[in-house]
Parts: structure tokens; sequence; C-alpha cells
């Protein structure tokens, strides 16, 4: 069983950065089955939406509205799955979850984080 873990969060100005950290914890076995990290986002009153993904072999993805701003990536010696946030701006406010996918024995495998809050003040 992975389990994962955020920080990072907090209060920033805008135009300021912050990095999030995603460390998963688990049996070895289980985490190399976690091809897939993803950082979501949910602001108030907001759905919760995919903001950047990375694979085991690297490709990442982003959605529009963080392009050249955040940049993801990760330390599988330390199990790790970063989000560089640059340029933050108001409406980057949320609450940040880490999301991991893979395949199981049996069955496919997700695991979230309990979230890290991020508060962009303008």
């Amino acid at each position: 069983q992975v389990q994962l873990v955020e920080s990072g969060g907090g209060l920033v100005q805008a135009g300021g950065s912050l990095r999030l950290s995603c460390a998963a914890s688990g049996s070895i076995s289980s985490i190399n089955r976690m091809g897939w990290y993803g950082w979501y986002r949910q602001g108030p009153g907001e759905q919760r939406e995919l903001v950047a993904s990375i694979t085991s072999g690297g490709s990442t993805n982003y959605a529009d509205s963080v392009k050249g701003r955040f940049t993801i990536s990760r330390d599988n010696a330390k199990n790790t799955v970063y989000l560089q946030m640059n340029s933050l701006k108001y409406e980057d406010t949320a609450v940040y979850y880490c999301n991991a996918r893979g395949i199981g024995p049996y069955r496919a495998l997700e695991v979230w984080g309990p979230g890290t809050l991020v508060t962009v003040s303008s």
C-alpha cells in the first residue's frame, strides 16, 4: 500500500514562487507500480482539476492555465514528485493534491494525498 504526503504549501504574494513536494511511502514493489503522478488542485467552490502530470518515463503534461509557470519533476531515488510554481497568481489559490496511479497484480491502483493549501495574496 502506497501513501502520499504533500508539503510545501503556504501563503505567498502574487508573483512569488512555491515548491510542492509529494513523498511516496510504502513497499518498494508498491511504489514501483506507480507509473503516473499528477498534481490536482481544487479552489473554493470549484471542481478538482488536473494541473500537471508526469510518467515514469518522464513525460509531462500541463494544464493551459499553468504552462510556462509550473514545472513537475520527480526524484525516483527519493520517491518524491515536485511541483515548482512560479509567477503565482491569485487564481492559483487552492488545495493541491498529489495523485498516483499504477497497475497492481489484480487491479488498477490509485492513491491520493491529503492535500496542501496554497494561498496567493493579490
